[in-house]
C-alpha cells in the first residue's frame, strides 16, 4: 500500500493509540485536523499540552485540579464529614451529574489488582486514613466500581477503616450491574445507588 505523507500516517498512529479509537476512527480525525485553519489546531495542541503541564492531583483529595486544592475541596458548600472513596477522578465526575451528593471525595488513583501488579501501597490510601484520622466523626463511603478488583479495594479498606471508631462506613446499593464501571453509569442508577448506600 502506498503512503501518501509519512506526518500523517504518524499522526493516525498516535490517535490509534487513544482508547476506543480503531484505526479507521484514527484515520478520520486525521484527515479532520489536517482539513481545519492553522490557529484550530494551534489550541488544540496548546490544550493538550496544557493538560499534561497544568493539571494534576489534589493536595487534599487526590482529584484533578490546576490548584493546589480542588474546587470541591475548598467549597464551603459542601459536608467534609461525609467522605466517598471512588477509584478515578472520572468516577467524581460520574457521582456529581447526579446532583444528589454534598460531600466531598477521596480519589485512590485505581483499584487494588494483583494480577496487574497494582498493590494498596501504590494507592491514596495512607492520605486517605490520616485524612480521616483528622476528623472526629466522619462517614466513609466506599464507591468502588463493582467488579473483582473494586470488590478487593472495599474489603481492604474496610478492614482498615473498622480501626477508627469514630468513623461510620457504608458503601453505595447494588444498582450498578456486576463488572460496570461508575463512569459509565446513568446519573439515576448513581443517585439510588448513593441513596441505597449501606452500612459495613
Amino acid at each position: 500500500m502506498i503512503r501518501l505523507s509519512d506526518h500523517l500516517d504518524e499522526l493516525v498512529h498516535e490517535f490509534s493509540k487513544l482508547p476506543g479509537i480503531g484505526r479507521k476512527t484514527a484515520q478520520r480525525l486525521a484527515y479532520f485536523i489536517l482539513k481545519q485553519p492553522e490557529a484550530s489546531v494551534t489550541q488544540l495542541a496548546e490544550s493538550l499540552i496544557n493538560v499534561k503541564n497544568k493539571v494534576h492531583q489534589c493536595t487534599v483529595c487526590g482529584n484533578i485540579t490546576d490548584d493546589e486544592i480542588c474546587r470541591i475541596c475548598v467549597s464551603e458548600k459542601r459536608n467534609k464529614l461525609l467522605i466517598c472513596v471512588v477509584e478515578e477522578p472520572t468516577d467524581v465526575l460520574a457521582i456529581e451529574k447526579t446532583n444528589d451528593f454534598s460531600g466531598v471525595y477521596h480519589v485512590l488513583g485505581g483499584a487494588i489488582s494483583p494480577l496487574d501488579g497494582v498493590t494498596p501501597e501504590q494507592l491514596n490510601i495512607l492520605s486517605l486514613l490520616d485524612r480521616i484520622g483528622a476528623l472526629d466523626s466522619v462517614e466513609v463511603i466506599l464507591a468502588m466500581n463493582p467488579d473483582v478488583e473494586g470488590e478487593a479495594t472495599t474489603l481492604y479498606l474496610t478492614r482498615l477503616l473498622k480501626s477508627f471508631p469514630h468513623v461510620s462506613i457504608s458503601r453505595i446499593a447494588r444498582g450498578i450491574p456486576i463488572g460496570g464501571d461508575l463512569e459509565y453509569s446513568d446519573e439515576a442508577t448513581l443517585s439510588r445507588a448513593m441513596e441505597g448506600r449501606v452500612r459495613i
